[in-house]
């Protein structure tokens, strides 16, 4: 079960490196979300389950959400994905949270890089 843990969370490490890599595939996917979200509230609304007025604040919330995950760090969530596999989902070490404690290297010294382009401080400890 830990192994398997590992590998999910391992390649959900990948998913957001290539997603730094490749900034269109993670606006895709949460547009594609809030796509899907929109459309549900328009079938409440059509069902009458939504007022207007509840629709628009529900919609707005969405769109808001979506520019939230598009401009967050894909290579911090990279990292504490990858983080999870090494630390969380061993002992017993495995293939996978060995991959991970590899990356983890990687993704960290790329999200540092990230932080100081952008002029944000940080302590080395505020990114664990």
């Amino acid at each position: 079960d830990l192994i398997l843990r590992s590998r999910s969370a391992y390649l959900e490490g990948e998913k957001w490196m290539e997603w730094n890599r490749k900034p269109e595939l993670k606006k895709a996917h949460f547009d594609a979300e809030l796509a899907a979200r929109e459309g549900e509230l328009s079938r409440e609304l059509a069902k009458g389950r939504l007022d207007r007025a509840a629709y628009e604040r529900k919609a707005v919330l969405a769109s808001f959400e979506r520019d939230q995950a598009v401009a967050e760090s894909s290579l911090k969530y990279a990292y504490v994905w990858y983080q999870t596999s090494a630390e969380l989902f061993s002992p017993p070490e495995n293939r996978w949270s060995a991959l991970a404690r590899a990356k983890m290297a990687e993704s960290r010294s790329l999200w540092k890089k990230e932080l100081e382009a952008q002029k944000i401080p940080y302590q080395d400890y505020m990114l664990e």
